[in-house]
């Protein structure tokens, strides 16, 4: 995966079929940018397009591992039965692996397989199904509820997480959940709520981490320059997950906290 957030993600379109190689050939044609990856045999149906085509010979089960080092989401027109068999060999964690998405043969639905919210598949998903007049079908907790994610809360905006990934579990199944939820907001932009939906009830926004009564809230997410110190991370045990948002120019994170 490509650990450069602010970079476009490295595309590729992938069939194995006739017709699945002309499906890919018309989401390119949308997508400049993104390499396809398709059977020798049906590779006439990618004859004028710009996009940079792969031209596979032999087993298709011998491309993935090159698929998933070259490229941050891969598009499948294959079925979802064959991709999950040929990717699970290849699968490490969510921090590495690439956005994997399976288009059916009707291009009626674009389905997140893996990696969803860090790889970027869910938003991915989003894309190529208003491209091909579909529909993306998210089962990830947080994009069905229409709540936080909060394992990338703020990544479009350049924040960073930092928690244990244990604390990252816990919090984001308080918020699946319903649980009462801290949001503590001292620095970084105010629109990092995107959604069409309003925040949900169980979301609590501060704006001082003093004012808030730790004891009342199953979970909470501090969005600051200020350090944490170790009787915080104690006292919050699992509940706690800290967001730092980009420093304004000039500043630093102690000038910042001493002002």
């Amino acid at each position: 995966m490509n650990p450069d957030i602010t970079a476009p993600p490295r595309v590729c379109l992938v069939a194995i079929t006739k017709h699945g190689s002309a499906q890919a050939a018309t989401l390119a044609r949308q997508l400049p940018q993104a390499s396809l990856c398709v059977a020798a045999k049906f590779a006439e149906a990618t004859r004028g397009l710009s996009n940079p085509v792969q031209a596979y010979e032999g087993a298709f089960k011998d491309q993935i591992g090159s698929l998933f080092q070259a490229f941050d989401q891969i598009v499948f027109f294959v079925s979802l039965g064959a991709v999950v068999r040929l990717i699970a060999p290849h699968l490490k964690s969510k921090d590495e692996d690439p956005g994997v998405l399976v288009v059916d043969d009707a291009g009626q639905f674009v389905i997140p397989v893996l990696s969803g919210h860090v790889g970027g598949a869910n938003a991915m998903a989003e894309t190529v199904a208003a491209l091909l007049g579909a529909t993306a079908v998210l089962t990830t907790a947080s994009d069905v509820g229409k709540t936080i994610p909060v394992d990338i809360l703020g990544r479009e905006l350049g924040w960073l997480v930092e928690a244990p990934k244990l604390n990252i579990t816990r919090v984001s199944a308080a918020v699946v959940n319903e649980e009462p939820v801290a949001v503590v907001q001292e620095a970084g932009s105010p629109h990092w709520w995107t959604r069409p939906t309003p925040l949900p009830p169980n979301i609590h926004r501060h704006t001082r981490l003093e004012d808030v009564d730790l004891a009342r809230y199953r979970a909470v997410l501090w969005i600051t320059h200020r350090p944490v110190d170790d009787t915080l991370w104690q006292t919050l045990h699992e509940r706690l997950v800290v967001y730092r948002p980009p420093l304004p120019a000039g500043n630093d994170a102690t000038t910042e906290a001493a002002a």
